[in-house]
């Protein structure tokens, strides 16, 4: 923010200062000390200055984030919406793409998790993939390993119920917990426990994590929707308005 305050009163005393004075490098140190108490002076009877440059700077910080965003999916198009291994749900034909990096131990994604749900279902034309993206410690990465051998062993709709199930999970994803909810879907609980420890449900998940750091992801829940990158928690209301402007720009 000094930064910011300083760039700012620069800024605003180049268009006041005289022309030769403008270089503070080449005042003297009278010459500052009067230099400096015009902009105090300055910014003290025009505090709004400040406020409004503020602004203008955060909005051109944004626009400039979400060109570099627009570039981040283009660059990685293939592996984020083609990879061939992530869950795809929803309707698989729908007009809208809409992808989530989650963690099955993230308060937010848990909180996330209804209101997807209820998006998906209400509008239908939603197109949905899901990328495990453990980050938050050993719990994180044993639910998403079971998670992704259920991927790999099972079909589709086993998987998303499974994965529902390890979303509402509220203790640690132990053992007996993780078979309890592989014998619920009539699944082989032996298998999964050994095929969670593969080097290809390794593989799939480093390559996610892969994906996230070239896109700057760092927390959990992450959406795309169209072409943004949405870092953070979303209610459903966002998510309806942002996938009805995607739609506009189809």
């Amino acid at each position: 923010m000094k930064r910011i305050l300083l760039a700012t009163a620069l800024a605003i005393t180049t268009f006041t200062a005289p022309a030769s004075a403008t270089d503070i490098m080449e005042m003297t140190d009278s010459e500052r000390d009067v230099f400096r108490a015009e902009i105090r002076a300055y910014l003290m009877e025009n505090p709004e200055v400040l406020l409004e440059a503020i602004n203008v700077l955060e909005k051109r910080q944004a626009a400039e984030e979400a060109v570099n965003d627009t570039t981040l999916l283009q660059t990685n198009a293939d592996e984020i919406f083609n990879d061939g291994v992530s869950y795809v749900g929803g309707n698989p034909d729908g007009d809208i793409t809409m992808v989530e990096f989650s963690d099955y131990r993230c308060p937010y994604c848990k909180r996330a998790h209804k209101e997807v749900a209820q998006l998906l279902a209400e509008d239908g034309n939603i197109r949905f993939i899901y990328k495990e993206f453990p980050i938050l410690g050993p719990d994180s990465l044993t639910a998403a390993q079971f998670a992704v051998a259920v991927l790999l062993q099972a079909d589709p709709e086993k998987y998303h119920a499974v994965s529902n199930a390890l979303m509402e999970m509220r203790g640690e994803p132990s053992e007996a917990a993780l078979t309890a909810i592989a014998n619920k879907q009539g699944l082989d609980a032996a298998a999964l426990l050994e095929g969670m420890k593969s080097s290809e449900v390794m593989q799939i998940i480093q390559a996610n994590r892969a994906l996230g750091q070239r896109l700057k992801i760092s927390g959990t829940p992450t959406f795309i929707i169209g072409d943004q990158i949405l870092r953070g928690y979303l209610p459903l209301d966002n998510m309806q308005a942002i996938v009805k402007e995607a739609r506009t720009k189809e």
